[in-house]
Formats: C-alpha cells, sequence, structure tokens
C-alpha cells in the first residue's frame, strides 16, 4: 500500500507529458479483474482524452493498483490477457539502433531532464527514454527519481527483478531517441598530476559530500531496502587518495613483538590462518551531523543519517595472527594498544593512522579481523582493498583501510586522526577552548536509530488510514538493540516496531552471542494516522540490551565537532486528503 502514497502528488504528471517530449503517444496501463485475477495490458491513446479516461477509470484503476503494487523493489509483474500485446522488442536486451526517425541526443540534452518539472528523461545500452508518465505507477516509488538525467544500468544493478523481458517491454515503449556515439563512450579524462585521479568508479546513486577526498552516503530511501548493503552503495568515507595496491607486492608488516618485525602476504594472511566471518556494521563518527548543524554550524562534512551501512567480513582474527606471531603475557604487561596504518597517504607521505586498546584486539569474544573479503568477495578499492581491520561495534574511523602495518604499543597511535579528531566535547567548547588532550578518543559508539522510509516533506494520504515507517538501529560495543519505539505525534504516544535480522523475514539470522550483537536491526511499524491530523511528526528511538536510550533533543549532545550525534530522529510529513475522501 504504501507505494500509492507516492501516486498521489504525482497523478496530473503521469497524463500530461513534458513540453519537450519527442514522442506523439503515451502508453497508459489499464488495469481490471478478470476471472478473479488482476490482469494488465498497455495501450496507447493519442494526445486528446486522456484526462477523460483518467477520470472514468480511476477508481478501478487505483483498486487494482493497490493489489497490483506489492513490496519494495518490485517491478510490474502482471499477467496478460488472451489478446496480449505483441511488443515490438523481441529480445531482452534492448539494442541501439541510429534509425532516422529517432531523434539523437546528447549527454548533456539528457541530464536537463531531471525532474518532474522539466521531464524525466533516462538512458540504457545507449537509447533514451522518457519516463515521466510512468514515475507515478513506479512499483519502486519515487526511487526511480534517483537515475532521472542518467543512466539506469547502476540502480537495476541494485535491483535484479528488472532483468526481466517484460520490464524491458515496458521501458522500450517509452523510447524517444539514442545517444551520439561521443556520449556513448565518452568518459572524463584522467589527470596524471592529480594524486585522485586514480579513484575507482562510484555508483551514481551515492550522495557525495565530498570528492577529494571521496565522502558519500546512498540516499536514505534505499538504505533499509537490504539487510546486507550492497557494496557499491555502502557509505564511503576516505581521508586521502585511495591507493593503488598490487595484491601481488603486498606486506602487512606487524611490529612490538618479540620476533622482531613480521612482514606478511596476502597469501600468507588467507593460507596460515582460518577464515573467519562476521556481519558488522560500520559507522561514521559523523553520522547525522546536519541534524548539529541546524542547532549551530559545526566543521565537517553534513552526513545525513546514511552514513552507516550493515556488510558481512571476512578473514583472519586479529587475535590469532598475533598468537602467532609470539603476542603473549609478557608482551601484554607493557602494551596497552594495538596501532593500525593505513597505505593511504598526504602529500608529505603522511599515513591514516589510528589505535584501540589492546584487549579489543586480542580478545576472543572482540572479532576483531584482518578482513581481506566484504559481502563474499574481494574488498572493493574505497573499501581497503586488499586488507582492511575490522573493529566491529566500534567507530568507523578505527577500521583501518588498506593496512600496511600493526604495531604492538603502550601508547596509542600519534596520528592526527587519533589525537586531535574524533573526540567529542561539551556543548559549550569552541574551537578557542578545545583542548583535544582533555577528551579520550571515541571508540565504542552510543544508541543509534533513523527513519528511511517516509522522507521528510513528503505526504501521507489519508484513505490508506495507516502511514508504513521504517529504519535501522544499532549499538555499539556488541550491544543489542532490544526494542524501537514509533510516535507519529512527536512523542505523545508510543507503538513498538518490528525487528528484522536478515533479508528473509520466514529466516530471521539467530541471536547473537550477549556482547557480540555487531550488526544493525531494521525495522518497520503500520501505524494508524490519527483522526484529524493535518501533519504527523515521526519519532523513533532505539533501547540496547544495557537500557541505553537515545536522548529526545540535540542540542545537549551538541559539540564542535558534530560527532555522536544520536538524538530522537525526527521526520514531518503532510497528511492529505485521498481519493476516497473527494466527493
Amino acid at each position: 500500500m504504501q507505494h500509492l502514497k507516492h501516486f498521489q502528488g504525482l497523478a496530473q504528471v503521469f497524463f500530461i507529458r513534458s513540453p519537450s517530449s519527442r514522442l506523439s503517444k503515451s502508453v497508459i496501463p489499464s488495469l481490471s479483474v478478470w476471472d478473479g485475477h488482476l490482469s494488465c495490458r498497455w495501450r496507447s491513446t493519442g494526445g486528446h482524452g486522456r484526462q477523460k479516461y483518467f477520470n472514468d477509470r480511476l477508481p478501478k484503476f487505483r483498486f487494482a493498483l493497490a493489489g497490483l503494487l506489492a513490496g519494495t523493489g518490485a517491478v510490474l509483474a502482471y499477467k496478460l490477457q488472451q489478446d496480449k500485446v505483441q511488443w515490438a522488442a523481441t529480445s531482452a536486451q534492448l539494442r541501439v539502433t541510429q534509425t532516422s526517425d529517432l531523434p539523437i541526443y546528447t549527454l548533456e540534452e539528457v541530464t536537463k531532464h531531471c525532474s518532474l518539472d522539466s521531464g524525466v528523461w533516462v538512458t540504457y545500452k545507449g537509447a533514451v527514454y522518457d519516463i515521466t508518465e510512468f514515475v507515478a505507477v513506479h512499483p519502486g516509488g519515487d526511487k526511480i527519481l534517483l537515475a532521472a538525467g542518467g543512466a539506469l544500468e547502476p540502480y537495476w544493478a541494485l535491483y535484479a527483478v528488472h532483468q526481466q523481458d517484460h520490464v524491458l517491454e515496458i521501458l522500450s515503449e517509452y523510447k524517444i531517441g539514442v545517444l551520439d556515439a561521443e556520449s556513448y563512450k565518452k568518459q572524463e579524462s584522467a589527470n596524471p598530476l592529480d594524486p585522485y585521479s586514480a579513484e575507482p568508479t562510484r555508483h551514481p546513486a551515492l550522495q557525495i559530500n565530498s570528492l577529494k577526498p571521496f565522502n558519500a552516503e546512498p540516499p536514505a530511501s534505499i538504505l533499509s531496502d537490504n539487510y546486507i548493503t550492497p557494496s557499491v552503495i555502502f557509505f564511503k568515507r576516505n581521508h586521502l587518495p585511495v591507493p593503488r595496491v598490487d595484491s601481488e607486492a603486498y606486506r602487512l608488516d606487524i611490529e612490538g613483538l618479540p620476533g622482531g618485525v613480521v612482514s606478511l602476504s596476502l597469501s600468507e594472511l588467507k593460507s596460515r590462518f582460518p577464515k573467519h566471518t562476521i556481519t558488522a556494521t560500520l559507522q561514521c563518527a559523523g553520522n547525522r551531523r546536519s541534524e548539529m548543524n541546524e542547532v549551530k554550524q559545526v566543521k565537517g562534512l553534513n552526513w545525513g543519517i546514511a552514513a552507516i551501512s550493515n556488510a558481512t567480513w571476512s578473514g583472519a582474527r586479529l587475535r590469532d595472527v598475533l598468537l602467532f606471531y609470539g603476542f603473549g603475557p609478557e608482551v601484554a604487561a607493557k602494551a596497552k594498544h594495538v596501532q593500525f596504518e593505513g597505505l593511504d597517504r598526504d602529500v608529505t607521505g603522511t599515513a591514516y593512522g589510528a589505535s584501540i586498546p589492546l584487549n579489543n584486539a586480542v580478545s576472543e569474544e572482540g572479532d576483531v579481523l584482518l578482513a581481506y573479503e566484504m559481502n563474499g568477495e574481494d574488498l572493493p578499492p574505497d573499501h581497503g582493498y586488499p586488507v582492511r581491520v575490522v573493529v566491529p561495534g566500534v567507530v568507523g574511523a578505527r577500521n583501518v583501510k588498506w593496512l600496511g602495518k600493526i604495531v604492538v604499543s603502550d601508547e596509542e597511535s600519534k596520528s592526527h586522526w587519533q589525537q586531535n579528531d574524533y573526540k567529542g566535547f561539551s556543548p559549550g567548547t569552541d574551537w578557542d577552548t578545545v583542548d583535544f588532550k582533555s577528551a579520550p578518543a571515541i571508540q565504542e559508539l552510543p544508541i543509534q536509530s533513523a527513519i528511511t522510509h517516509p522522507a521528510e516533506g513528503t505526504s501521507v494520504d489519508r484513505s490508506d488510514r495507516e502511514v508504513t515507517v521504517k529504519g535501522y538501529a544499532w549499538s555499539g560495543g556488541g550491544r543489542e538493540v532490544v526494542r524501537v519505539d514509533i510516535s507519529v505525534d512527536g512523542g505523545k504516544t508510543w507503538h513498538v516496531a518490528k525487528l528484522r535480522t536478515s533479508d528473509q523475514e520466514q529466516h530471521p539470522a539467530p541471536p547473537p552471542p550477549p556482547g557480540r550483537a555487531w550488526a544493525w536491526k531494521l525495522w518497520e511499524i503500520d501505524v494508524p494516522i490519527p483522526h484529524r491530523a493535518q501533519e504527523l511528526e515521526i519519532v523513533c528511538k532505539a533501547v540496547d540490551s544495557s537500557y541505553n536510550m537515545q536522548p529526545d533533543t540535540v542540542a545537549p549532545i551538541w559539540n564542535l565537532r558534530g560527532v555522536l550525534s544520536n538524538a530522537w530522529h525526527r521526520v514531518k510529513v503532510k497528511v492529505s486528503e485521498g481519493f476516497k475522501d473527494q466527493k
């Protein structure tokens, strides 16, 4: 039912083409109930009479659409009647043909059509499509607008259900032209003098907070679609250029153990130590910083609610490696920290570095990994290829990527990012009075939750009677999220959400061992829309196994770096009068 909420505000757009459209006909879905089954066919109409068709068929259309559109990321699964339309596209792959009757466009022309006002154009395999009319009935709601003015391929790669013949056939009806040869082959030329010239290709769905170094988060609307976040949209937090590392020449140096310096190759790391896999959430210390900026400006990237993601990680336990190379009581008696140094360096040659307490590193329950796989594949370049540290339950800044050195030491890392960043202070501390030495480095993170659906400023339809609310919740230090409370009236009344621990609701993951709840929980709830409410202030707050709870407002936890932002998350949406209420 939630997908219908996108329909109301876009109904007129569905039947009014953009002035820039080149199509002489439009495609309108005709839905009916046939022998108890929902059927669908796509009919072409001329430019006249569309509004009359809409008015005549709307009640039945909306009822049928409600049954058809079920589940986020679903596709138009339809049953063709015996008079099934014979589609022009006979292949699952749409071939680009430079025919005289189709206009040729440049990428620049396509990118201008990136909104409902200007028309929504997309490209697929070199062809250009005007999908403005389809937006209103897209089963995935307005997520399709993420591709507006650009290519569909990277978005469809996230949702394999699109790779079906009937989806491509529907798309073919919106074809308006093809890209010119230069645009089809166009790619940005790299500047060899730029330290960022060898950066990896990133998914266009990512919302960029900084290009150099690259920092980006996925749109909140798709963050909770998957329990395991696809690697391509897992949030990216880089401090320096991404290094290019030859896996054959790679060496991991370990210092501070009785045998002197150890140099370990990637193949040795994989062959000498058992492979261990965990599911763990990583979160940037600056997640939700934008809400602190609304109280008072802070220094740092303006992260929204999506600087957090969940993945499976595989590699060797750090504990196993240290024990193998001589770690024992005599080392533990004089060492307190384990330092990590990355292969990413600034123009002076200084590497990114961080450290964690020694107890975390050698604890059998700590699950600290020297990871070389993410989601069952080699680490992507943005996530630390070929080896990174994964310290579950700890702030993302300590999960050092492109790991080059480990040092067992009696001192914390002297890195800037350990000593003069990623620390929290009183709201009364400013940049004139701050003393970074006076505060401990952030390690375990506090309880956190946020609403991913609905989005701020959108509307819900009163006729649906309920609003579906979705989001995530997570706590640091291995503390399990045990409850998420939801309110739609700003916190006056509360409802308990249903928690999800896998991508398959019928097969939830078993409860984690106490103190080892490394992964987030996704949650969802349908809440009745209060009678006569004109606006909903939706609020979420989570509770962990130690009964830690989120603070209700941002101001008391504000700090000059904008870290540890975990107040109740609030989203305001309008309540619109639905079609059922109209006379």
